[in-house]
């Protein structure tokens, strides 16, 4: 598993979230753009993490980020059910960026965390 290649994925996804979200707020909305900013941080340590002797540092400074995206935006999830159990929420495309951005960091969450343990296992055998 490439995790510095993961890495710039998952980046790219939530800099294309935040600006779609941008552009569908009818550009009114600047948080809908934080996506975007956090997906800009988390690609740029991804390419740094290309070269060999900066990976750990920088996989390690994209999940933090990571986490901060998933905890800044987990709150979402129940409204995410209420809109898709066919009830009305305010601000649901807020609600279906948040969400998307709370699934996606979820996921490279786990990527990475199961990656480090695979590295740890892989050094001390």
């Amino acid at each position: 598993m490439n995790l510095p290649v993961i890495t710039i994925a998952y980046g790219a996804l939530l800099i294309i979230l935040g600006v779609t979200g941008y552009f569908m707020s009818g550009m009114v909305s600047v948080t809908a753009l934080i996506p975007a900013f956090l997906g800009i941080i988390i690609l740029v340590c991804g390419v740094l993490a290309n070269k060999e002797s900066r990976r750990k540092l920088f996989m390690h400074i994209a999940l933090v980020f990571g986490l901060l995206g998933f905890l800044g935006t987990a709150t979402a999830l129940p409204s995410l059910i209420t809109l898709i159990g066919g009830e009305e929420v305010a601000l649901p495309g807020a609600i279906i960026g948040k969400s998307v951005t709370a699934i996606l960091s979820l996921i490279f969450l786990l990527i990475g965390v199961k990656s480090f343990i695979d590295a740890r296992r892989n050094t001390s055998a």
